[in-house]
């Protein structure tokens, strides 16, 4: 009898414990019908234009776009605003093979250990190609391959190590990784360092594959200590919520995958710090039994809330998706004055072919529209 006891309680905590991961109790605070916070980067009747991603020069006011006309795939566009994102100008050239883009292509600003500073844009698939810029984006070299492999949505983020290398994350499911590949039911993590600023990549290395949870899209974050780099990462299965790994060694050994709370499920998590030290994360929403599952969300917690597991402090419907999932591959950057400037694609308007938009606020601001929750000791 005890120990049926016993085994009725271990299942009930269990339970518990599940409830826990699915529900989302942190205070809720809805955007979307705020237009004045949106800003229309590009849109073209009849063209789907997704998945971009940004980068903030170093001036602190100039954003990069680029993003494909196509759904993960096609010609590669790139626009600029130099006034933090308030206005965009049209379409700027671009070599002419970046119209032969067969990925979602992504752009990260690096600053080698002799102090030059580049621009670089990674397509992926295979092999995985990459374009530079030495002058911020005025001109930029041809697309070519960075080595004898692939992958999906190369590089998905990118992390400046403390021996001034860089390390840059990705996922393959088999069919990318080589030259006539095929699909797998597994996801495997790969990472990649450069040791030159970026002009040159090492044959990517696994950091873990599975066949029972299906992890991909890293989006990595350093601790406010810079002792750790978290990863977030989505859950391909649609079973389970998000996962995180930490690397507490500069990304040459990872911890085990553990799960998210539902409050931060979804895809392509992309993490920046506001001036107060709180996380601003970007993602598609996800998660199982949220009412804005769907639509383009943030969190707003600390970099301890991931840590420890906890919920964090509130949760942002930044904007209303009306096509299944099909939004919410994110940039986001933090100006000076502490306007965070998200930047991504959706189908904003029933009926018409997605666009770009980027939402603008300040923390600060939506600290008054939520509910302070109880801290947690």
């Amino acid at each position: 009898m005890t120990f049926l006891f016993s085994q009725r309680i271990l299942h009930a905590s269990r339970q518990s414990i599940e409830m826990a991961q699915k529900a989302i109790t942190i205070p809720l605070v809805d955007l979307a019908a705020q237009k004045d916070r949106q800003v229309i980067v590009d849109k073209e009747p009849g063209q789907y234009l997704g998945h971009p991603t940004t980068v903030l020069l170093e001036d602190q006011k100039t954003i990069l776009c680029v993003y494909p006309k196509g759904h993960g795939k096609g010609a590669i566009c790139l626009k600029k605003s130099t006034d933090g994102g308030l206005s965009w100008s049209g379409r700027l050239p671009v070599p002419e093979n970046w119209a032969s883009s067969l990925e979602t292509p992504t752009i990260y600003r690096i600053i080698d250990k002799a102090g030059r500073k580049r621009l670089i844009l990674f397509s992926g698939l295979y092999p995985c190609r990459m374009s530079k810029s030495e002058n911020d984006g005025e001109s930029w070299t041809p697309l070519a391959p960075v080595g004898d492999w692939g992958g999906i949505v190369t590089m998905s983020s990118l992390v400046r190590l403390k021996n001034g290398n860089d390390m840059a994350l990705f996922h393959d499911d088999g069919r990318f990784f080589k030259k006539n590949g095929s699909a797998a039911k597994i996801m495997t993590l790969f990472k990649t360092f450069s040791r030159d600023g970026g002009l040159t990549w090492s044959f990517p290395e696994e950091i873990f594959k599975s066949d029972k949870i299906h992890l991909c899209e890293p989006g990595a974050v350093r601790s406010p200590d810079g002792k750790q780099i978290a990863a977030l990462l989505r859950e391909n299965t649609r079973t389970r919520n998000s996962f995180v790994i930490f690397s507490d060694d500069e990304g040459q050994h990872w911890t085990a995958p553990r799960e998210l709370p539902a409050s931060i499920t979804g895809d392509r998590h992309t993490a920046k710090y506001a001036p107060d030290g709180r996380l601003f994360i970007s993602f598609r929403d996800m998660a199982a039994d949220s009412p804005w599952r769907g639509d383009w969300v943030a969190w707003v917690g600390t970099y301890d809330d991931i840590a420890h597991g906890r919920l964090g402090q509130y949760r942002i419907r930044l904007m209303d998706n009306h096509k299944d999932g099909d939004c919410a591959y994110p940039g986001v950057e933090v100006l000076p004055d502490g306007t965070c400037v998200a930047t991504t694609y959706g189908h904003w308007i029933e009926g018409e072919s997605p666009f770009i938009v980027s939402v603008r606020l300040k923390l600060s601001d939506i600290d008054a529209l939520a509910d302070r929750p109880k801290q947690l000791p």
